[in-house]
């Protein structure tokens, strides 16, 4: 489903500027590789992925597998996890 026109999320968007590629840069690399691919299917499968990662968390939270995909602070905690080899200190 596409955002509205003018939509803002209440947490920003989740941006990789200077950290690794968006989401039409990775369509790109996948086309050139030979997997047809547009910037919007990119965004479909990370979010999808996004979801696998959510769930368990969701069953901990008021929050829906959904949402918590799409927020950028939970992509940045997943991020962060994977940057430091997946040790997460509490």
């Amino acid at each position: 489903m596409s955002m509205p026109k003018g939509h803002k999320s209440k947490n920003g968007y989740a941006t990789v500027t200077g950290v690794g590629k968006g989401y039409r840069e990775i369509a790109e690399e996948m086309t050139r590789s030979g997997h047809e691919m547009n910037h919007a299917t990119a965004r479909n499968y990370f979010l999808r992925a996004m979801q696998k990662l959510a769930k368990p968390v969701s069953s901990h939270s008021d929050r829906s597998m959904e949402e918590l995909a799409a927020d950028p602070r939970f992509q940045d905690a997943i991020a962060t996890i994977i940057r430091d080899g997946g040790c997460i200190s509490i």
